[in-house]
């Protein structure tokens, strides 16, 4: 496996695992942006589109109140902050683990947002303003480097010496181009883009920031010709080359449409998600688009039948009613049936005290799976099977109300996550004895592995469902 199978991106509090690809949604809180102008402008509807695109598969949200776009108005730091302040603040009060990058070139507007709890500084202008060099620095925020400088002197299409000896054979001479290459030379473009980029990435090195907190991103769209942005998106491997994580930011951009043939904005998704694709086979780690159902989708469709990338896996089941023993063990049959996942193991079943609103005792047990699934295809699957064994969530009754089965997918190994529909490691997983116990049934000290994965673990006498007796054993093989 190449080197950036084992990256991390070091963003804040969050580390991101860049052994599969991430999504990163676009949240343009802007009345002006080329594709999405005013769709999100108030901020209740952007707090509602950022969960959304959480739900629909994304790790990261990028919100931004500038529009970059060729003839863009540029706007004052203040009006900028006006905009997206209140739209971090109620992403993060919805979902407090989220990864929030933002889109800002101003170091005014990047200091209030680091303070709010955003993770990523994405600067339109590479960090060329040494205000934003010094906020990064005085922080432990992730930095995307983009490349938004004119080329120069990189339209050659290489002349070549035409062959003018040869007859004519009664033909009447036709006017004859010396140009035979369909895309300018390529070597002079990437000097130019990969020496910007290096450049400031050891600019930020020097004022103190890891290497392993930067990501770099050739700019496509911003002052390069089609042409440009082909030869660049061709040259990706040589990018990945420089040891840095890579973006694609190609979403929905006027050279997509020249190569799909799709006029509107909105109608380059799939052309988008053809380039994404193509991009993270060249070693690409981080996509950031518009359409993130569609991506995430593409993405993960096309990674399951690629990459051979099991992961690790605990899942928590439970059940109060009727017969809870067989209830947890037609699960775990259900669970090893799920699409390239398999059950490893399962713990004993355990008797615990009723929590979080429960009137009654659980039957809970543990089981370790191993899954080549997104985690949120894996959710739905899980889902499924609680539909399958007749669960009822009643949103109006303390804990959903009783259940013939719950099941919690708590942690995926190098998988973090935010949204409605699943947060990841699941947020109460250190403070749940009737998790904890389980757990020490499949691994020799699972409060050393969680603690050691960033998981805070409670200590038992501050922990909530207590385990008080051993109900049997599982019967799923």
């Amino acid at each position: 496996m190449l080197r950036e199978d084992y990256s991390i991106w070091r963003c804040g509090r969050h580390e991101i695992s860049l052994a599969r690809p991430r999504v990163m949604g676009i949240l343009n809180v802007t009345p002006d942006s080329f594709s999405d102008g005013g769709e999100n402008i108030d901020p209740a509807k952007a707090v509602d589109r950022a969960l959304q695109m959480m739900d629909e598969g994304a790790d990261i949200i990028d919100v931004g109140g500038e529009s970059t776009r060729p003839g863009h108005k540029p706007v004052s730091p203040e009006e900028e902050a006006h905009r997206i302040v209140p739209v971090i603040r109620g992403i993060m009060a919805k979902a407090p683990t989220a990864i929030i990058s933002v889109d800002t070139r101003h170091a005014a507007v990047a200091k209030v947002c680091l303070r709010l709890g955003v993770s990523i500084l994405n600067d339109v202008t590479g960090f060329t303003d040494p205000a934003m060099v010094q906020v990064a620095a005085e922080s432990d925020c992730g930095c995307i480097v983009m490349h938004w400088n004119k080329l120069a002197g990189t339209s050659s299409r290489r002349m070549v010496q035409l062959d003018t000896e040869r007859p004519l054979r009664n033909r009447r001479p036709v006017p004859t181009s010396t140009r035979r290459f369909t895309l300018p030379e390529t070597a002079p473009i990437m000097r130019e883009v990969m020496g910007f980029l290096g450049d400031q990435a050891r600019l930020l090195m020097r004022a103190g920031i890891d290497h392993d907190r930067i990501c770099i991103d050739p700019g496509p769209g911003f002052d390069k010709t089609y042409d440009q942005d082909v030869v660049i998106q061709r040259e990706t491997r040589k990018l990945v080359s420089m040891g840095y994580p890579v973006l694609n930011a190609v979403s929905r951009k006027r050279f997509v449409g020249a190569v799909s043939g799709a006029e509107d904005a909105k109608d380059r998704d799939f052309a988008t998600a053809g380039i994404a694709l193509a991009a993270v086979e060249s070693g690409a780690r981080v996509l950031r688009v518009h359409d993130v159902a569609g991506v995430t989708q593409a993405l993960n469709t096309y990674w399951s039948v690629t990459k051979n990338d099991p992961r690790q896996g605990f899942v928590s089941i439970g059940s109060n009613v009727g017969d809870r023993l067989a209830n947890l063990s037609q699960a775990v049959r259900l669970m090893n049936q799920i699409p390239m996942t398999c059950v490893v193991q399962a713990s004993h079943a355990y008797e615990t005290e009723p929590a979080y609103g429960i009137e009654t005792n659980v039957v809970n047990a543990v089981v370790e799976i191993r899954t080549e699934l997104a985690p949120i295809v894996l959710i739905d699957q899980l889902l499924d099977i609680e539909r399958q064994l007749k669960r009822v969530r009643d949103p109006r009754l303390a804990g959903h109300g009783p259940r013939t089965i719950d099941c919690d997918l708590c942690f995926i190994e190098d998988e973090q996550h935010a949204g409605p529909k699943l947060t990841l490691p699941h947020p109460h997983l250190g403070e749940r004895d009737y998790v904890l116990v389980p757990m020490e049934d499949l691994m020799h000290d699972p409060v050393r592995y969680l603690m050691h994965a960033g998981v805070p673990v409670y200590a038992p006498e501050d922990r909530v469902g207590h385990v008080v007796a051993e109900a049997g054993e599982l019967d799923w093989q």
